[in-house]
């Protein structure tokens, strides 16, 4: 099901090939900056740069060194002649892998970026179409007062609007190439060579570094990945939720021919929202992760390598997959509009106690007692399933000071929605 919402251009980025391809991007970058300061003879450049590498002779090389970086530079020397001796000149294996993960983690981001310019897009369209349709608000999953449906995927857009500004800082901090040697003293390939080669490559050097990247940059990155499922999943825990039986307000797509049992032909499961909820707890799994590699031995160890395998890929594809599919429930969201209607009347007017209360309030009775008086009718409209405004126009404690004129102008759902123009204003969404 992944292949279905996820874009190619993900699992490209964490192909082997890409990889590799990186990998010997880094190191002709390098030998090109060696050659501007005369340790590598200027005619050796162009045979380098038609190095090539051979997967399957790295994997018998492999067998041997059990190393995959020799493998790689042991094929790579093969395709060439004498000038083999100046790749890696130099350089320390994780020279050549943190930067080349750098440009990975790059190319990953900017396509998760264009995945949140989508959601936010497709939220933005269905927040201003339903701006004005009104639906009850809840708190502790219990009624509160209305809302519009567009108030609450409003705030969806500009939490979206927060996690693309994250994920943007989060490309900025991994953005940075680590050319400097074995332990980051630059021993055996000077700063300026450094700087060279991370400018072709378009990032770039680390200000300092050890053998390694620091790692808190991966894990900056990788909690940006886990906030953002984070956002999502409060968002189809909302349609999931709304989707209840007994609520059924919102419904994420049910195509022709799907079915949601194999024993009750009836069901219509919210699986694609609960599918999203369950992979969001997979990234901020890797989070963790993440946030346990930034401390190593000294200079470095490697700890971090062997998950950074596993999390980095996985946490990029799946959020891929996670913000895809979201896009896709919400675009073709089914709304009843009617059925929100219907639950706001489930409580008889309850919503309306706080209108009431500040009535009292503003005909001069304290607080204690204005909320006594409205508690005391709320509960035996609650508890007898009665309507609350005939209790209140009936009951002589309350009349006194509110003719039933002035509460049958109370009970007006417009009273809460005469604001709702000024917030989508202030967000910009017309």
């Amino acid at each position: 099901m992944i292949e279905r919402y996820s874009r190619p251009q993900m699992k490209k980025v964490w192909s082997e090939q890409n990889k590799f391809d990186k990998w010997l991007q880094v190191e002709i970058a390098v030998c090109r900056a060696w050659a501007k300061y005369g340790a590598i003879p200027g005619e050796a450049i162009p045979k380098i740069e038609k190095a090539r590498y051979d997967p399957k002779r790295m994997e018998e090389i492999l067998k041997v060194t059990h190393h995959d970086m020799t493998a790689f530079l042991g094929s790579v020397g093969e395709s060439l002649d004498a000038e083999s001796r100046f790749v890696h000149l130099g350089l320390t294996s994780s020279d050549v892998m943190d930067t080349a993960l750098s440009l990975q983690l790059m190319e990953a981001a900017n396509i998760l970026a264009e995945d949140v310019a989508g959601l936010i897009a497709t939220l933005r369209e269905k927040a201003i179409e339903h701006k004005s349709t009104i639906m009850m608000g809840r708190t502790h999953g219990v009624h509160a007062e209305p809302t519009t449906l567009g108030l609450k995927l409003a705030l969806w857009v500009e939490e979206m609007n927060r996690n693309s500004h994250r994920l943007a800082e989060a490309k900025k901090v991994i953005s940075v190439g680590k050319i400097s040697g074995a332990v980051g003293t630059h021993a055996t390939i000077p700063p300026e060579v450094e700087e060279s080669a991370c400018a072709e490559l378009g990032i770039i050097p680390a200000p300092i570094s050890s053998q390694i990247l620091q790692r808190d940059r991966h894990a900056q990155f990788v909690t940006t990945l886990a906030i953002i499922a984070s956002s999502v999943e409060k968002f189809a825990t909302e349609i999931r939720s709304l989707q209840r039986s007994e609520i059924m307000e919102v419904e994420e797509p049910f195509e022709a021919g799907q079915t949601g049992s194999s024993a009750m032909p009836h069901k219509r499961n919210p699986e694609l929202c609960e599918r999203i909820c369950g992979l969001s707890r997979l990234i901020r799994g890797h989070a963790l992760t993440s946030l346990e590699n930034i401390a190593l031995w000294h200079e470095r160890d490697i700890s971090h390598s062997s998950t950074e395998r596993i999390i980095l890929p996985d946490s990029c594809l799946v959020l891929d997959y996670i913000l895809s599919l979201f896009t896709y429930i919400m675009a073709k969201l089914q709304i009843y509009p009617e059925r929100m209607k219907e639950n706001l009347e489930i409580t008889k007017g309850l919503i309306f106690s706080q209108r009431a209360l500040l009535a009292l309030i503003n005909k001069g009775l304290s607080r204690e007692v204005a909320y006594e008086l409205i508690q005391r009718n709320a509960m035996k409209a609650w508890g007898e399933r009665v309507s609350f405004f005939d209790l209140l126009s009936g009951d002589p404690d309350v009349v006194k000071h509110l003719p039933k004129s002035e509460l049958e102008g109370l009970f007006d759902y417009g009273y809460f929605l005469r604001h709702v123009d000024a917030i989508f204003e202030r967000l910009g969404l017309g």
